[in-house]
């Protein structure tokens, strides 16, 4: 036989074996099981990754994270269709305009809910474009009264408000450290101008003198001008509305000075990173936090315990909230059968769920019910509590 004919033959027999090999393929493909058509639901998750602030960044994703990952193991179903949590995470810089670059993002991206962003002043911009587009927003550190006051039907928070916060600060400033002469500093941020003037108008409510007031930036490094022009009113006590990585080089310039007041801040300056920074210049130093503390968290030892196996790493503040803040998401499209933002939102508003950092439901502006401030003191470069917690942001808190 011809070994050209014999050779074609042969190609011919292996094509069709191919053909016929490839049919029961096609059949399998097309019985695939329900799992390879799982219905990937996204969940934006906004922080400042990079920078000053990447330390909280870092950690309020974790929680997002964690709580994904947590439901995925679940195995859950919406609407007779696995599903599976993806967690698309991005760095806004605590930057406005970042943030809403990386809002249009997630628009575009069709993310089902958004967890964050971390600081007001990102929150609130990127929060418009939330609402044009539908998507449910829960923050877990977004203290700014302007937050909620919005009136969009898509915006929450776990997490009290600044005006809370403010209120609970000056009233133990004026009556239990007895500071009447006080000074205020913050940053022009949403933030902590904000809470500077919340605190400045509940202070003099409370019987306080404000002897002056001053202005700084959130990458200032040199506060010796200020901090020169307060010395010379003598303030017992000076209030600085902003976070960790300004506070602890003001107050150690504070202490350089001379200047022996008291000094204050709020939930930005609540940190680890502020006792490293301040050092023993920080110490007595007083500060809030937004919620109740780890101690008093009904679900911080076990949330701490999976925290730390899985990211080899303490907490810094805000994972606790935006895991709880995930949670909701998921247990509202459980309750509507539902990753569309259009069938689950709804639910959001109704939840009623005990979380690691408390009882968790909203009112009807989005804020949550019941918002609990606690105070601490640096003590050997560790924060400890100092006052009761409380839901009533009139009472000493």
């Amino acid at each position: 036989m011809n070994p050209y004919r014999l050779s074609a033959i042969a190609a011919a027999a292996l094509t069709l074996a191919a053909c016929n090999n490839a049919e029961p393929q096609q059949d399998a493909a097309a019985s695939a099981p329900a799992a390879a058509q799982e219905h990937v639901v996204k969940i934006g998750s906004a922080n400042p990754l990079t920078g000053p602030f990447a330390h909280w960044g870092r950690d309020a994703d974790n929680g997002v994270q964690l709580a994904a990952e947590e439901a995925n193991a679940e195995k859950l179903t919406l609407d007779g269709k696995p599903v599976r949590f993806e967690v698309i995470s991005e760095d806004d810089q605590a930057d406005p305009k970042v943030a809403t670059q990386v809002a249009q993002r997630f628009v575009d991206a069709g993310v089902a809910a958004v967890i964050g962003h971390l600081t007001s002043g990102a929150a609130i911009p990127a929060s418009r474009l939330y609402n044009d587009a539908g998507i449910t927003m829960i923050a877990g550190s977004v203290t700014s009264p302007k937050f909620t006051e919005q009136g969009y039907n898509n915006t929450f928070r776990i997490i009290a408000n600044d005006l809370q916060q403010g209120q609970a600060l000056a009233k133990y400033a004026v009556t239990e450290l007895k500071s009447k002469r006080i000074a205020v500093i913050d940053d022009r941020t949403t933030y902590g101008q904000g809470l500077a003037d919340d605190f400045a108008k509940a202070t003099e409510a409370a019987g306080g003198t404000i002897v002056k007031r001053e202005y700084t930036t959130n990458s200032a490094t040199d506060f010796m001008a200020i901090l020169t022009s307060i010395k010379g009113e003598k303030p017992e006590l000076i209030f600085y509305g902003g976070m960790d990585a300004q506070a602890g080089p003001l107050v150690k310039q504070m202490r350089k000075l001379g200047i022996t007041a008291v000094f204050m801040g709020a939930d930005g300056v609540n940190t680890a990173e502020f006792a490293k920074l301040a050092g023993k210049d920080g110490e007595g130093a007083y500060a809030s936090s937004a919620g109740a503390s780890k101690e008093l968290m009904p679900g911080y030892t076990a949330f701490n315990t999976k925290y730390k196996a899985r990211f080899n790493g303490e907490i810094q503040a805000y994972a606790p909230y935006t895991y709880d803040a995930t949670r909701v998401v998921i247990d509202a499209m459980k309750r509507a059968n539902s990753a569309d933002p259009k069938k689950y939102l709804a639910e959001v508003g109704k939840t009623s769920l005990q979380g690691v950092t408390g009882p968790i439901a909203f009112e009807s502006n989005g804020d949550i019910k019941n918002g609990t401030v606690t105070l601490y003191r640096l003590e050997g470069g560790k924060w400890a509590g100092v006052a009761k917690p409380a839901s009533d942001a009139s009472a000493a808190q």
